[in-house]
């Protein structure tokens, strides 16, 4: 019972720690303004924009940006901002969770190769050497020629090997806390792997779980607009950034702001990501006071 309580009140340490040190990294606060503006326009942008947005309109095609349309119209008369804050929804539905498939696969691949022998931990790692020396395209090629292009299919295709880079982090920081003397103790004392994994192992990677996590989100979100830039992800009438991007490019030379806005979106996004990991590094870096 008081070893429970010594545990709560180290966690409440703890989070209350991490609480301040993340008032202090300003990537982090620039990163997080901007990710929540974002998010608030996928949310709720288009419920708050009184034109039709993705019904088409041809009388109205190729508008340039307006007071009633904030970002123009394509080449349907349909409205940019309406369709690039649905783009944007897609985009990060596909980003988070292809990120969250990855975490649970290199959480737990990390952690058996980590507390498994030599041997066993020798052919595990061989096992993502080769996964890893596939190109990613061809794994997308495969899966949408077999299951056809959609949302479905680009989740699983980004989470097949996204996942390496985790189980690589995880298993690093597990071999370098594995031979500890809280570790050694609870496993003297019989404690279950599960119970070893939540209370002692996990506590001590969530710092770097978080991070790399972040820096998962934005690689599977450029991946997703790039396939679907090239025509391999998302199919229409389904819009993400990646293929709103596409749809502009054909119009480049006359109607250059079909492709700007959802560029731009794109690049906030990942920006604001990447900036979020940065702090996330700073405020769970054990040598900062």
């Amino acid at each position: 019972m008081q070893d429970e309580q010594e545990k709560q009140v180290d966690s409440l340490f703890y989070l209350k720690k991490i609480l301040e040190r993340a008032k202090s990294p300003l990537s982090f606060k620039v990163g997080t303004t901007i990710l929540v503006l974002l998010l608030t326009l996928a949310l709720f942008g288009p419920f708050f924009y009184f034109n039709e947005g993705e019904e088409p309109h041809v009388t109205f095609k190729n508008l340039a940006p307006t007071k009633e349309h904030l970002f123009g119209t394509d080449e349907l008369g349909r409205d940019l901002f309406v369709r690039c804050c649905m783009g944007l929804r897609v985009s990060l539905l596909v980003g988070v969770a292809a990120s969250v498939i990855d975490l649970f696969i290199g959480l737990f691949y990390g952690v058996v190769a980590g507390c498994s022998s030599s041997l066993q931990e020798e052919w595990l790692m061989r096992i993502i050497d080769i996964l890893q020396s596939i190109p990613y395209l061809l794994i997308v090629l495969l899966f949408v020629a077999v299951f056809g292009p959609g949302l479905k299919t680009m989740i699983i295709a980004l989470a097949l090997t996204g996942w390496i880079n985790m189980a690589r982090v995880v298993r690093a920081g597990v071999l370098k806390i594995k031979n500890e003397e809280f570790i050694l103790a609870a496993k003297g004392f019989g404690v279950s792997q599960l119970r070893l994994f939540t209370h002692y192992l996990f506590p001590s990677l969530r710092g770097t779980i978080l991070v790399v996590l972040m820096a998962t989100v934005p690689s599977a979100l450029f991946t997703e607009a790039f396939l679907s830039f090239l025509g391999l992800g998302i199919q229409s009438p389904a819009a993400s950034l990646g293929t709103l991007a596409n749809d502009g490019l054909l119009a480049l030379r006359y109607y250059p702001w079909r492709i700007f806005f959802p560029s731009l979106f794109i690049c906030l996004v990942i920006f604001s990501l990447n900036l979020i990991g940065d702090g996330l590094r700073e405020i769970f870096d054990e040598r900062a006071p």
